[in-house]
C-alpha cells in the first residue's frame, strides 16, 4: 500500500456516488485487503457495472444455447461471435446497443454505436461486409422523437457512410413508451480466413503492450457506468460521458488493423470500447493469465492534465490496445506510420495476474486483472422476479368483444399509412447500401438481407427482429417469436438459420417485474434456439432502459441473425413477379387479432395476449418453403408478420406495380383474415406452368 501515493483512500460515499452497492464496496476492499483509493475505486466501478460485467444477467445467460456444429468462437470468448461459412471461411458477427448515448446525444450516440461494433468485428481480423440496424423511438408526432430520431439516423448514415460498410437491413419501430429512452441497437457482420483471426488476449513476459489509434480524451468517462442507470431529468448533464467518433480515422484504422495482424507480429488485441484502457487490459490480462505494468504518462492524450483515472476509463473512440511479439516492434510501427496513427509502447506483458498502472514513475493503482472481470471476482447476483399484474389481465382479452369494422378499406389504409408498417425509404436512402458491392438485395427487396461472398457460389443471409409488443404481452413466446421471424426471414430469402447474437434491451433489472420479463424472455430464446439449432454466439445485455417519467420501455430483446445461402441461384425475393401468378398461403389463418397493429394502434386496446405461435408448426412451414425455393417451384416468398396478410400482399405487389385479387375457404373474422397476426404463414406466388408441382 505504501507505494500507492497518488491520492487519499477512497469512501463508501464515493463508491455509492459510482454505482457500487456498500456490499461491493467491503468486497474490493477484501480483494485488496485494504481499502482502495479513488483511481482502484474507479477501475472497480466501470468494470462492475451493469455494462460490462452482466452482474445481474450472466446467470441466466449461460442457459442459453451456445454449441453448434459451424461455431468457430463461442459467446463471451471473443469480441464477437465465430461461425465457419464454409471454403475456408468464417463469419464473424455481433450486435450491441448504444441506447443511453443516443437518449442525450443521438448524432455522436449512435455514430459511436456503429463504429464501436465494426471494430468488434475487425480487432478479430475479420472485414467488415455489412452493417444493421434496430431502432426504436417514441410517438412520432413528438418533438424530441423527431429531434432523436433525426440525429439517430444521420448518426448512423455519416458515419457507416464515411467508414464504407454498406448497411443492408434493419428496422424501426414506434411506440409511446420509448418517448424518453429510444433504443439504437447497431450489427456487423465480416469475413475472415479460419484459422486467421486474432483473439483478444494477453500472454508471453516481456512482450510489449502499445496503444494504437486516436489519442485519448475526456469524452466517454464513465461511459458504461452511464449506460447502467436510468435515464432522469438530469441525464443531459452526463453529456461528457458521450462519446466522439470519426470515421475516417476508424477506416484507417481498419486497414492498418488488418496489416499489421497479417504480418504475424501479433500475440492479441482488442478495441477499447466500453470502461477504455481498463477493459482491454484487464479482459486481455485475465483470458492469457498474465499481468501488465502500463505507463499512462506514455498514452497519447488530447487534453492537458488528464488525471491517471481519467486516462484509463477514457471511452475515446477508434483506438485499440495490442500485444505484441517482443523484438517485432519496427514491424509495427511501420505499419501504423503508413497509415498516420499513433503507436505507442504504454506497458508489457508480466508474470503475476496484476495490473500495474504508472502515473511519471509513480504507482497509482495495484489490482489483480481477474477480479475486474466476468467470471473472476465480479460479482454476480439472481435478482428476485414476479410476474406482473398485466400479464394475466391481458389472457382477459376475447376478439368477440371487438366490434368487426364494416369498412376495411379505411382499416387498410391506416394499416398502410402507420408508422410502423408504411415505408422506411426515407430512412434506409440516408444509408449507402452498395458501397462495396456486396449487398444482393438492394435493388430487388428479399426479407432479409443477402450478402455476396466474392468468388463464391454461396452467399450470406443477414436480418434484425423483434416484435416488442409481442415480448411485452408475453415474454417466453415472445421472444421466441423473435427467433422464429428471424429464422422465417432467412428462409423465405432462400438461406439456412445458421447462429444469432442478440442485443437484450430491458428496464431497471432491480424492479421484480421487468427481471421476470427478462427471465422468461431468456427461457423463450433458449427454446427457439434449440429447436431452430441456431446457436448464441453472443450479443449485448442492457438494462436500465427507463425513465421516472415513462417507466421501462417495451421488453427488446432484438434477434440477429446469420445464415448462408448454399447456392446463389437460391436467392428468393418478396416481390410478385407475373400478373396472373397464382397466389398461396402457406400456413394457417386463424382467428386472432391478438396484440397486432390492427388492434393496438386501430381500436385503442392496449393489453391483449401475444398472437398465435407454435414451434413445431414454425418448423414445418419453414421446411416446406425450403424445400419450394430449392425446387424452383415458387416465384416470390414472404413472410407474414406485421399487419397481417393484407400488408404482405401489399409489400409483395408494389415492387412491380402489381395488385393482387384473393378469396379465402377459412372460417375466421374477415379482420382476422386480413389483419391478423397469428405466426408461421408465409405467402408466395407460383407461375402457372409449375402449379402441377404444387403438391
Amino acid at each position: 500500500m505504501s507505494q500507492i501515493t497518488e491520492e487519499s483512500l477512497a469512501t463508501l460515499k464515493q463508491a455509492q456516488s459510482l454505482g457500487l452497492l456498500p456490499e461491493e464496496f467491503e468486497k474490493i476492499k477484501q480483494i485488496l485487503g485494504r481499502t482502495p483509493n479513488f483511481t482502484e475505486l474507479s477501475l472497480y466501478s466501470v468494470m462492475w457495472s451493469e455494462h460490462c460485467s452482466y452482474k445481474n444477467s450472466i446467470e441466466w445467460l449461460k442457459t442459453l444455447p451456445k454449441e453448434g456444429p459451424h461455431m468457430l468462437a463461442k459467446a463471451g470468448e471473443e469480441n464477437a461471435g465465430l461461425v465457419a461459412i464454409g471454403d475456408g471461411l468464417a463469419c464473424c458477427f455481433k450486435i450491441e446497443s448504444h441506447n443511453h448515448p443516443s437518449a442525450i446525444e443521438p448524432y455522436q450516440g449512435a455514430a459511436t454505436g456503429v463504429g464501436g461494433i465494426n471494430r468488434d468485428i475487425f480487432t478479430m481480423g475479420a472485414r467488415p461486409v455489412a452493417q444493421l440496424n434496430s431502432l426504436r423511438f417514441g410517438n412520432p408526432d413528438s418533438e424530441r422523437t423527431k429531434w432523436l430520431m433525426r440525429g439517430v439516423v444521420k448518426g448512423i448514415g455519416d458515419y457507416g457512410n464515411a467508414f464504407g460498410i454498406p448497411t443492408v437491413g434493419g428496422e424501426v419501430f414506434f411506440d409511446d413508451c420509448y418517448n424518453i429512452n429510444p433504443l439504437v441497437n447497431a450489427m456487423s457482420a465480416g469475413i475472415v480466413e479460419v484459422g486467421k483471426t486474432v483473439s483478444a488476449t494477453s500472454y508471453g513476459v516481456g512482450n510489449p503492450v502499445f496503444i494504437v489509434g486516436s489519442a485519448t480524451g475526456k469524452d466517454g468517462i464513465h461511459g458504461a457506468t452511464f449506460a447502467s442507470g436510468d435515464l432522469h431529468e438530469d441525464s443531459a448533464d452526463d453529456l461528457p460521458s458521450v462519446q466522439v467518433g470519426d470515421p475516417f480515422t476508424e477506416k484507417l484504422l481498419l486497414e492498418a488493423s488488418l496489416e499489421v495482424i497479417e504480418t504475424g507480429a501479433v500475440i492479441g488485441m482488442q478495441d477499447m470500447g466500453a470502461a477504455g484502457i481498463i477493459c482491454s487490459t484487464s479482459e486481455m490480462s485475465a483470458k492469457g493469465n498474465h499481468g501488465m505494468v502500463i505507463d499512462l504518462d506514455k498514452v497519447p492524450t488530447r487534453q492537458q492534465n488528464m488525471t491517471p483515472w481519467e486516462i484509463c476509463l477514457s471511452e475515446s473512440q477508434e483506438r485499440m490496445l495490442i500485444v505484441v511479439k517482443k523484438g517485432r516492434e519496427e514491424e509495427v510501427n511501420k505499419v501504423f506510420q503508413k497509415w498516420d496513427l499513433n503507436c505507442v509502447q504504454i506497458g508489457t506483458v508480466t508474470t503475476g495476474g496484476r495490473l500495474k498502472f504508472y502515473m511519471h514513475k509513480e504507482l497509482v493503482a495495484d489490482v489483480p486483472a481477474q477480479t475486474l472481470v466476468l467470471g473472476g471476482g465480479a460479482p454476480v447476483y439472481q435478482r428476485e422476479y414476479v410476474q406482473p399484474k398485466y400479464f394475466n389481465e391481458a389472457k382477459k382479452f376475447n376478439i368477440n368483444n371487438v366490434e368487426e369494422p364494416e369498412d376495411l378499406l379505411a382499416v387498410s389504409k391506416f394499416l398502410l399509412s402507420h408508422p410502423n408498417i408504411a415505408s422506411k425509404k426515407w430512412v434506409y436512402n440516408q444509408y449507402d447500401s452498395m458501397v462495396g458491392t456486396v449487398n444482393m438485395s438492394t435493388n430487388e427487396p428479399s426479407d432479409a438481407a443477402i450478402v455476396n461472398i466474392k468468388g463464391k457460389d454461396k452467399a450470406l443471409a443477414f436480418t434484425v427482429d423483434c416484435n416488442a409488443r409481442y415480448v411485452y404481452a408475453d415474454p417466453e413466446a415472445g421472444c421466441a417469436m423473435a427467433v422464429a421471424e428471424a429464422a422465417r426471414n432467412i428462409v423465405c430469402s432462400g438461406g439456412e438459420p445458421s447462429a444469432i447474437t442478440n442485443c437484450l434491451n430491458f428496464g431497471n433489472p432491480y424492479n421484480k417485474e421487468v427481471y421476470w420479463q427478462f427471465v422468461q424472455a431468456i427461457k423463450g430464446m433458449g427454446k427457439a434456439c434449440r429447436k431452430f439449432q441456431t446457436p448464441v454466439t453472443g450479443g449485448n445485455v442492457s438494462f436500465y432502459n427507463q425513465s421516472s417519467d415513462e417507466g421501462p420501455v417495451f421488453p427488446t430483446p432484438t434477434i440477429g441473425m446469420m445464415g448462408i445461402l448454399p447456392s446463389k441461384k437460391n436467392k428468393m425475393t418478396l416481390d410478385f413477379k407475373n400478373a396472373g401468378d397464382s397466389l398461396f398461403l402457406i400456413g394457417e389463418s386463424r382467428n386472432d387479432i391478438n396484440s397486432s397493429e390492427y388492434l393496438y394502434s386501430f381500436h385503442k386496446v392496449k393489453l391483449s395476449p401475444a398472437p398465435f405461435f407454435d414451434m413445431d408448426t414454425e418448423v414445418k412451414v419453414q421446411n416446406l418453403v425450403k424445400l419450394l425455393i430449392r425446387s424452383n417451384l415458387v416465384q416470390s416468398a414472404h413472410d407474414c408478420s406485421d399487419g397481417g396478410l393484407f400488408i404482405t400482399l401489399c409489400e409483395s405487389g408494389m415492387p412491380r406495380n402489381l395488385g393482387f385479387s384473393i378469396e379465402t375457404d377459412f372460417d375466421v373474422r374477415a379482420d382476422a383474415f386480413l389483419f391478423g397476426e397469428a405466426q408461421s404463414r408465409v405467402l408466395v406466388s407460383v407461375k402457372e406452368d409449375q402449379l402441377d408441382n404444387r403438391r
